[in-house]
């Protein structure tokens, strides 16, 4: 899965690069620094994902979402912000977005992110109007903790606290199929319909403990 970031500050880049290269099969192709830059770079690299900041000096995040759009429809974009708040949402799904993901967000939420906008998926972090998203079997979910292994429980709590699949694995000793495979079991027995509400009842879970 090839990914292109984009960011004004060289460090959010360095950082996000370092940790989105480490997502299993996934690759940074390239940064950018504005919105400009993003649509240029866009074109020549093809990626299957964009992460794009909002803020930007000059033309912001929304300005070259509309320009991805019209011209790579085919790839998907993540918006990436400090700001939480419904207008600022509201406008990047009208703009087109596969997914808003605040910029305060775990590594394993932006991981999710990434691979549900690839799966022409929507995304959007927990902590935005976390009451309407809150999922229909999150409290059955609640109810069926005890039917779970402790290694599951492990597993659980990882993602509660942020791990990626990958760090998991080299955490537990497992290789990153049988973590996978966790997961799966995980999402049956909890009633999760997809790894976006697995993620959000693990950060509900990890958060009361």
């Amino acid at each position: 899965m090839r990914v292109l970031i984009c960011d004004d500050h060289t460090l959010v880049r360095a950082g996000l690069r370092r940790l989105v290269d480490a997502f299993d099969g996934v690759e940074v192709v390239g940064e950018a620094s504005s919105a400009d830059e993003v649509v240029q770079r866009a074109r020549q690299m093809l990626p299957d994902v964009i992460l794009l900041d909002v803020s930007m000096p000059g033309r912001s995040g929304f300005d070259a979402l509309g320009e991805l759009r019209h011209g790579l429809p085919e790839a998907a974009v993540v918006i990436m912000s400090m700001h939480d708040d419904s207008l600022h949402v509201r406008e990047a799904m009208q703009r087109g977005a596969n997914g808003f993901v605040v910029k305060e967000a775990a590594p394993a939420e932006l991981e999710v992110a990434i691979r549900a906008a690839a799966a022409g998926r929507t995304f959007l972090s927990p902590q935005v109007f976390a009451s309407q998203l809150q999922p229909p079997g999150a409290r059955r979910a609640m109810g069926d903790i005890d039917k779970l292994s402790p290694r599951q429980r492990e597993i659980l709590d990882a993602l509660g606290a942020g791990r990626t699949t990958k760090q998991i694995a080299a955490d537990l000793g497992l290789s990153v199929k049988t973590v996978e495979t966790h997961r799966s079991r995980l999402m049956e027995t909890l009633g999760c319909r997809n790894a976006v509400e697995l993620l959000r009842t693990a950060m509900r879970l990890h958060d009361r403990r």
